[in-house]
């Protein structure tokens, strides 16, 4: 069993230096490792930062980032 805490938005915002905001869109989008408990989000920092080693957090390529019609 592992004593690491859970964590809200805000410390995962603060740990990653982005905002709030970027948090929401890469779970929906990116696949941000997160938990919803009730109607709250919570993260393991552990899981986040190795979401960040594999790339999770990388600017998408410049011709996938561009929407085409």
């Amino acid at each position: 069993m592992s004593s690491e805490p859970w964590v809200a938005v805000e410390e995962v915002a603060k740990h990653l230096g982005v905002a709030k905001d970027s948090v929401y869109r890469w779970i929906e989008s990116r696949g941000l490792p997160a938990h919803k408990i009730g109607r709250l989000w919570k993260f393991r920092l552990s899981e986040i930062d190795s979401w960040v080693e594999a790339g999770g957090a990388a600017e998408p390529p410049k011709d996938e980032a561009v929407k085409k019609p």
